[in-house]
């Protein structure tokens, strides 16, 4: 099979090509960052011209990152949504009809939490005298009690709470009414935290581990917001590389809608927990916790990936403190 790899210069997509060709699959990269010949996946010229013969997309290309301040956001929805767009309306005239999405738990905006008193529960978004007083766990909307964190489905709703999290969405809807249109077979594969070697570094739109580990490399303490205690899941990259190569792979996709899974190790960590791990692991001085908040944030979400181990087979392989240790 040759398969279309968008953003495969970068982080995740370059280990997703490594997967492919050990696979003994044709790779072709379509990337804006990489070394050699740039295309953007917004130009519908290259697009076409990178569609030419192929069998299946894993579409990695995007902006990532909560980013810097709203003023990012027409640059979070040019790239990931109309690039999207863009890359789905250049598939449908060309007939390829295979798609993986770089998905991302980002949509569900808060984890799943349960009350003692009212079960399962929705948080509202977090208040800025709350955040202020240093009160980051959302209470029980309906008696204010403290609430449970727990694993959030792939059936949950969504409630995307940053411009990072609703382009991903809307990318979701994209890729959902191309498959309708046109017959297509279609994975959103959302990834929670991912982390691993070819990290993005010294950028404020990478994720928490590659601040944490740039951080260090300038002998300089990681500094965790909040209180550490957020939780998420931290999933290596070439777990996610594998998910994707079982994803490409899967017959069991109806023609004609998109299926989704979460794609994370099952071990739910804290923040703290990341930053002391990797401070350990570089010798690095201690991580200093600031109670700094970003508004954008969440304060727990973790997720099951039972779905994605029921139906295709896949489990992760490489467990947190030899990931640590690499990175």
């Amino acid at each position: 099979m040759l398969v279309l790899v968008t953003g495969g210069a970068g982080f995740i997509g370059s280990h997703i090509v490594i997967a492919l060709t050990e696979a003994g699959h044709g790779v072709r990269v379509l990337d804006a960052n990489g070394p050699g010949p740039h295309a953007d996946v917004r130009d519908r010229a290259a697009v076409d011209e990178a569609l030419r013969g192929v069998d299946a997309v894993c579409h990695q290309a995007a902006m990532v990152g909560l980013g810097k301040d709203f003023a990012d956001a027409p640059e979070y929805v040019s790239r990931n949504d109309l690039g999207t767009a863009v890359l789905l309306a250049a598939m449908a005239a060309s007939g390829v009809r295979r798609l993986v999405l770089a998905g991302s738990m980002v949509i569900y905006g808060e984890g799943r939490y349960d009350c003692e008193w009212h079960g399962t529960v929705r948080p509202g978004p977090r208040r800025v005298a709350d955040l202020d007083a240093g009160r980051f766990e959302p209470p029980c909307t309906l008696c204010g009690e403290p609430l449970s964190p727990g694993l959030v489905g792939e059936d949950a709703p969504a409630d995307p709470r940053n411009v990072y999290a609703a382009t991903k969405l809307a990318q979701e809807h994209l890729v959902a009414a191309w498959a309708r249109a046109v017959q297509g077979r279609a994975v959103s594969l959302r990834y929670h935290n991912v982390y691993g070697p070819g990290m993005p570094r010294d950028t404020p739109y990478a994720g928490v581990a590659a601040l944490f580990r740039s951080a260090l490399a300038r002998s300089e303490a990681p500094r965790v917001f909040e209180d550490g205690g957020q939780r998420r899941d931290f999933v290596h990259v070439r777990d996610v590389a594998a998910a994707n190569l079982a994803a490409l792979g899967a017959d069991g996709t109806a023609p004609g809608e998109l299926r989704a899974y979460n794609v994370g190790s099952g071990e739910p960590r804290t923040v703290g927990e990341l930053a002391g791990s990797l401070a350990a692991a570089c010798g690095g001085p201690a991580p200093v916790v600031t109670g700094e908040y970003r508004l954008g944030d969440v304060r727990h979400i973790t997720a099951s990936s039972q779905r994605l181990r029921d139906e295709l087979g896949w489990k992760p392989a490489v467990r947190f403190e030899n990931g640590i240790a690499e990175l």
